[in-house]
């Protein structure tokens, strides 16, 4: 079989790599358009994975000092005013209850809402949770020997989204958000700096896709955070997708709340803060990462099903013969922790079978009938590159699980490869032009530190500064676009 074989139902990428996209999304079944404008329903296929995501990502938390917690989804309006960048930030995004109740109309017959049943302050559904927790914290923290607390939360936000597109923008989705508080600043910008290298070690090691940590500039920067550090993804299109934030927020939100602690002297001092968090974007990110025109391709640690035995045979007889010779493999793969299974669904054929799970991207298939077990052995084949392989019956599980390792390695190799060869380091205005228009990836290029600039360059060319790379030298050099003297080169892209 050919890696140029598409499937009938996917636009092909080269054609139109957005439609592409959403082929996938759609007909790999990870989610659906919902009757609610702006919002997604994940389909269980497609909630398994993030649910893989969910509990990667918690033992990584876990075993990091943080514990789970679980905060209102209202937030009252006055919490928001309280800190003025943040809620500058978030006031196009909200949305507002006002009402509590709801009426029968009796002359028009319909629901309508109740005027009488007004709020007296507006909840906003939380966009973000930071001015919730920080009222909370206040009563939590009275001394030195309260800190450091660290707390993550699984939840559903919304942030009120006009143009959306499944999974990577959406009026609401999933997330986490960890919130915690420490005595000092160096604490709390090690914990947002380790919180960052946790991100980046679940995209690379779990999910294959490789990122380039770094630092948001001010424009960029979370509404109310001092710093914001960032993971930044590389798209098969050339685009950039931020896949992780995690923030320092200083003290402006201990300020905001009047949360003090008594320090070992017995003397108040205003909590140091720190907030971080990924989202149901990833799920767009492993999409965009990995798949190719005949459907979904996903690294075996996050594959909902990582190896499928497809059996081919005629009649029942034969069909339980094949289970009753695979039997003992499925049971050794169970014992090594692959998840597998047999698929004897006589409702449809094999080859509709093979093009299904290729779509689903499941990442080891594995074909038998009888003449392979007259001849003692199975058809292997990988879903990243389409190779198959005949393997001895006697071989196939140590094959398979070695196999699992290699396409993991293999699609973060491939990956890794692409983003190496699309970051582009120009010195000029021409050139930085030809690479964002007709080449796409990673522009390195000397900026001279001016919002005023940055905000220039995103308006004439749709690119902005994705990040200031962690360990980043210091260059004397030119501005590309202003001609100003500058002291680093920062990474510029066209971005989700």
């Amino acid at each position: 079989m050919s890696q140029t074989l598409t499937n009938k139902e996917i636009t092909p990428r080269s054609k139109d790599y957005s439609q592409w996209y959403n082929d996938i999304v759609l007909k790999a079944g990870l989610a659906d358009y919902s009757a609610v404008r702006g919002c997604m329903i994940i389909k269980p296929y497609g909630y398994t994975i993030w649910e893989k995501m969910q509990q990667t990502l918690d033992k990584m938390f876990k075993d990091t000092g943080h514990v789970n917690a679980y905060f209102p989804l209202f937030i009252p309006k006055s919490f928001f005013s309280k800190e003025a960048t943040h809620v500058e930030g978030f006031a196009k995004e909200c949305a507002v209850v006002t009402h509590y109740r709801l009426k029968l109309d009796e002359s028009k017959k319909e629901i309508v809402v109740d005027e009488e049943a007004k709020l007296e302050e507006e909840l906003i559904v939380r966009p973000t949770s930071e001015t919730i927790i920080w009222n909370t914290y206040r009563n939590w923290i009275q001394s030195y020997r309260d800190l450091p607390l660290l707390i993550n939360q699984w939840a559903n936000v919304v942030r009120w989204e006009m143009r959306t597109r499944l999974f990577l923008r959406t009026a609401e989705f999933l997330w986490q958000e960890g919130h915690t508080a420490h005595a000092t600043a160096e604490e709390a910008i090690e914990e947002a700096e380790r919180m960052l290298h946790v991100y980046a070690d679940f995209a690379e090691n779990t999910l294959a896709i490789p990122v380039i940590k770094g630092i948001k500039t001010a424009n960029e920067r979370f509404a109310g955070a001092v710093e914001t550090y960032c993971i930044e993804a590389l798209m098969q299109d050339g685009k950039a997708l931020q896949a992780g934030t995690s923030h320092f927020l200083g003290q402006n939100f201990a300020k905001a709340f009047d949360v003090k602690f008594a320090n070992k002297n017995g003397e108040l001092e205003y909590v140091w803060a720190t907030s971080w968090g990924v989202s149901t974007r990833l799920m767009g990110a492993l999409v965009m990462s990995h798949s190719d025109d005949l459907g979904l391709v996903l690294p075996p640690k996050i594959a909902p099903l990582q190896v499928v035995i497809v059996p081919i045979y005629k009649g029942v007889e034969e069909m339980e013969e094949i289970k009753s010779q695979v039997l003992p493999i499925i049971q050794a793969l169970k014992e090594k922790n692959v998840s597998v299974k047999f698929d004897d669904d006589d409702k449809q054929r094999p080859g509709w079978k093979f093009a299904q799970y290729e779509m689903q991207g499941v990442p080891v298939r594995i074909a038998v009938g009888k003449r392979d077990l007259q001849n003692k052995q199975i058809e292997i084949a990988r879903r990243d590159t389409l190779s198959k392989e005949l393997v001895p019956i006697e071989n196939a599980v140590d094959y398979v699980v070695n196999l699992l390792n290699e396409i993991q390695k293999s699609l973060f190799e491939k990956a890794k490869k692409r983003l190496d060869e699309n970051i582009y380091r120009v010195d000029t205005w021409e050139e930085f032009l030809d690479v964002i228009e007709n080449k796409g990836g990673f522009v390195y290029a000397h900026w001279d530190g001016t919002s005023e600039t940055e905000l220039k360059i995103k308006e004439e060319t749709k690119a902005t500064i994705r990040c200031i790379p962690l360990g980043n030298p210091l260059e004397e050099g030119k501005c590309i676009y202003s001609g100003k003297p500058s002291k680093q080169r920062v990474l510029f892209a066209r971005a989700y």
